[in-house]
């Protein structure tokens, strides 16, 4: 059985540590697939729980010099499964800033005399302080630098020595090795003093502004992953923590956790409706722009579904609870979200590839600078303050960034407007896209078909009273809009229907059944089901080609098996919002096509009065998906909107997937966006979201590579001081976080 899991991994500090993680998880029996996301701190990870425990896949992860945080959310086995949703696994992002800030303040106040010394000497104002022949400056630095590499920089050489156990490197390898190669030699050099008074100039200034500034850098870094990840910390806070349960009639304040299906609660107004369920008393209008990003309140009446975390605006409404814990629509929110935050971009391939040698690299370049720089010039002091500037302006973390954090902010702005990306896959694939094809019946239209006119065949002697009966009494056991359209006409009509038996529905063409009392067969669909049946379709076609009877799909109802006696006319009326939304895609320079089963002449008279030129019409379910492969083979890289079960395969076939808020399940499962309401402005939305986003990986990834290919070669060259180069080694994370942060103000 398999089984997924998201653990917090912390002890992380760039992206060889994430890579570790996943070299050390992929590589262990049992382990299906995993990913090590380095700006989130989580790992995804889908294991087979018949060969290994969820136990042992933590203990994989601290054998390999790491810990988990228990109190991450998993998307099993966690705070989904004890119905709550905590935000714990964020607040500690809130912890690591502080306790970022502090160090770097103490080491900041500690390295100050040491920079001040450095300028004195720098500007030769004096040479040291003396008491009693001792040199105090000197001393004095020493403690200091002391302090500041081993207590302030102990982060540092602790996940060093980890990793060196393991045989692995990290970002902590480099500048554990760079302070601590300054640090002795200028340690040495004051023994020399003391033991050979010779007077040399010492590089501990250097060893402590390294560790300062890059306590800074990650200081910034921690804050800036904290705002990219506001949006996942803000709905992991929407659930309620408690609820008014009404039982024998008395209200009792509960936890969530204790709530059950099936009990009553009582939510008053402006309160927050604590989990899914249905109304069974009152009437109120109720907020749910938390979950699908529309700031227009829903009315809810008795019947009506309603949705945890959404707000209960002006009635008092009792509920009964249909879902808790993981089940409710927040969990599976929240999970999707994690999901897809933990996942990657095919684009970070590359990325990994080096992150995966590039400490190595840079180490072995940091030696061969030592070499070179020591066998020009025969001055030690040069050679090793030029392989440390190496050491410290290498980073990895930029290049470990750059994908999760624009991922992070798309994912969390998308979730924020009610638009879910499934994976961070979902951002690569909109990057090429050409055409929107859409579904007709649910995606464009409303989905709620009506029946428009009755057409009676001149030829046979039935009323409209008894076509509606005999079509009602056929489609009463469909629960094909289509078919519903006609059994709420016969309603409307008060007209009674009767039993039929041996009901069968063929898709994409109709029903059939057989009439128990005259024991003939009675049909109602279109064309190709009476050609199917070898009827004569001469008036049907007649119809078919009348535009005087208006749009809408013909539904032929066949009487005794072979005569066609009438003709309903079901029309479905256009989303209010589908013209204004296919004007803008085509704006956005893409192509828009309309798929549907609907007769040639009803399907163009729609794509018409839409603005859709590519209409692919009389299109049956199961054809779908081989319309997509046949535009794919002519170039074009096609998204799919769509949002009942025979879209699913659609949704697959598709370069991207987008099924809309009222989709099936199974056509959630297929898309890789889902839209959390039925409002065609989102697919807008999720498109140019996802272009931003890929936009913004690609311009993180150029900025990471472009700074390393730039800063090493000027570290080698000795152009740089450890000082400066530690400096931009920290502010080079920083500036990729900040750019994926533009993705909210855009």
């Amino acid at each position: 059985m398999n089984k997924k899991i998201i653990l917090k991994v912390t002890g992380m500090t760039c992206a060889s540590c994430a890579l570790n993680n996943e070299k050390a998880l992929t590589k262990t029996a049992g382990i299906i697939n995993a990913n090590v996301n380095f700006a989130s701190k989580k790992a995804l990870i889908e294991y087979d729980a018949d060969i290994l425990r969820e136990d042992q896949v933590k203990k994989i992860i601290i054998d390999n010099g790491y810990n988990i945080e228990e109190s991450a959310t998993a998307s099993e086995g966690s705070t989904f499964g004890k119905s709550k949703v905590e935000p714990s696994a964020h607040e500690h992002g809130g912890d690591e800033i502080q306790k970022n800030w502090h160090d770097f303040l103490w080491a900041a106040i500690l390295t100050f005399p040491l920079l001040l010394e450095m300028f004195n000497k720098f500007f030769k104002l004096r040479s040291g302080i003396m008491f009693l022949e001792i040199d105090l400056v000197m001393y004095a630095h020493v403690v200091l630098a002391t302090i500041v590499v081993f207590y302030f920089g102990a982060r540092f050489h602790k996940m060093a020595w980890k990793q060196a156990k393991h045989l692995s490197a990290n970002m902590d390898t480099l500048v554990s090795m760079g302070t601590l190669v300054a640090y002795f030699f200028s340690l040495w050099l004051v023994i020399e003093k003391l033991l050979f008074n010779i007077e040399k100039e010492g590089y501990f200034e250097a060893a402590t502004i390294i560790i300062t500034l890059i306590l800074l850098g990650k200081f910034f870094e921690a804050k800036s992953i904290g705002q990219a990840g506001e949006a996942m910390r803000k709905l992991m806070e929407l659930g309620a923590k408690k609820a008014r349960v009404i039982v024998n009639g008395q209200e009792r304040e509960m936890d969530i956790a204790e709530i059950k299906i099936g009990d009553v609660i009582l939510v008053k107004p402006s309160e927050k409706i604590p989990l899914d369920g249905e109304v069974v008393e009152g009437q109120s209008d109720v907020d749910e722009s938390m979950l699908t990003g529309e700031s227009m309140p829903v009315e809810k009446k008795i019947g009506s579904k309603v949705y945890g975390a959404t707000i209960n605006e002006d009635g008092v409404l009792q509920i009964r609870v249909t879902q808790t814990g993981e089940g409710t629509v927040l969990a599976q929110i929240i999970k999707t979200v994690e999901e897809a935050q933990g996942s990657k971009a095919p684009i970070q391939k590359l990325a990994d590839k080096i992150s995966g040698i590039f400490v190595p690299v840079i180490i072995g370049i940091a030696i061969l600078t030592f070499l070179g720089w020591y066998f020009a010039t025969q001055d030690i002091a040069t050679a090793i303050v030029n392989a440390v500037a190496v050491l410290v302006i290498a980073c990895p973390c930029a290049l470990g960034l750059a994908t999760p954090t624009a991922i992070m902010v798309g994912t969390g702005k998308g979730s924020k407007n009610g638009i879910l990306f499934k994976s961070g896959e979902s951002f690569e694939r909109a990057k090429e896209i050409s055409m929107v094809v859409f579904d007709k019946t649910g995606t464009l239209t409303k989905g709620m078909p009506e029946v428009t006119r009755i057409v009676l065949n001149p030829a046979y002697d039935f009323t409209e009273e008894k076509i509606i009966k005999i079509a009602g009494s056929v489609a009463k056991n469909s629960e094909h809009p289509l078919s519903r359209a006609v059994t709420e006409y016969a309603k409307k009509k008060n007209i009674a229907t009767v039993d039929f038996i041996d009901f069968k529905e063929i898709r994409g063409k109709g029903v059939t059944a057989v009439c128990s009392t005259h024991q003939s067969v009675v049909m109602m669909g279109n064309r190709k089901l009476l050609e199917d049946n070898n009827l004569d379709t001469t008036w049907a076609q007649s119809v078919l080609d009348d535009e005087g009877l208006g749009i809408g799909t013909r539904l032929f109802v066949v009487h005794s098996g072979k005569d066609v006696i009438g003709s309903l006319i079901v029309a479905d009326e256009a989303r209010y919002e589908s013209k204004s939304v296919i004007a803008r895609l085509q704006k956005m320079n893409l192509k828009v096509a309309m798929i549907s089963g609907d007769n040639q002449r009803t399907a163009q008279a729609m794509g018409a009065e839409l603005g859709i030129e590519k209409v692919l019409a009389e299109v049956l379910p199961s054809e779908k998906a081989a319309e997509i492969k046949k535009l794919q083979t002519q170039g074009e890289k096609i998204v799919f909107v769509g949002d009942g079960i025979n879209d699913a395969p659609s949704l697959v076939q598709a370069d991207l997937g987008i099924a809309m808020g009222s989709a099936t399940d199974i056509a959630k499962e297929a898309g890789q966006i889902i839209l959390m309401q039925n409002n065609l402005e989102k697919v807008v939305e999720a498109i140019a979201l996802s272009k931003m986003t890929f936009r913004t990986i690609q311009q993180n990834l150029f900025w990471a590579f472009f700074y390393n290919v730039i800063a090493i070669p000027l570290a080698v060259s000795g152009v740089l001081s450890p000082a400066i180069a530690a400096a931009a080694m920290s502010f080079s994370s920083v500036s990729v976080v900040m750019n994926s942060l533009r993705i909210y103000r855009k």
